[in-house]
């Protein structure tokens, strides 16, 4: 009877140890899935971000993390002076400053066209469709 048991345990401890492998492998495996899919789009973005502030000259129209949209006046450094009304500058950290996106077109602006072109088609399709009715009476 001993002999069984002692036999169990040893089966049991090599069961284990593949267990502690497969562990680590799946570990290792996790973290890679998001260093590809969390780690390493944020360090792209975070420096394509310090690009855009490089790139900031006086003049520029930017916002703040805080909503404040204005116009940079000077870059001494870190800080960056920005005006956000007539004679109002404001001083501010160069991580707080962002570029102010251009206005973009919204969804609907593109279709709207192609159907105003469709619809003046088929406007001209009727007329033509007309002219050949009359012509025929």
């Amino acid at each position: 009877m001993n002999i069984l048991f002692i036999l169990l345990q040893d089966s049991a401890m090599g069961a284990q140890g593949q267990s502690s492998w497969s562990f680590w492998i799946m570990m290792i495996l996790i973290f890679v899935v998001m260093w590809l899919f969390m780690i390493r789009p944020q360090q792209k973005k975070q420096k394509e971000l310090e690009k855009q502030r490089d790139a900031m000259r006086p003049g520029q129209k930017v916002v703040t993390a805080g909503g404040l949209h204005g116009k940079l006046k000077s870059i001494d450094g870190d800080i960056f002076q920005v005006e956000i009304a007539k004679d109002v500058v404001i001083r501010i950290d160069k991580s707080s400053v962002f570029v102010e996106p251009e206005a973009a077109p919204r969804k609907d602006d593109k279709p709207k066209k192609e159907d105003a072109k469709k619809e003046d088609a088929k406007k001209e399709d009727k007329k033509d469709d007309k002219k050949d009715d009359e012509q025929k009476a």
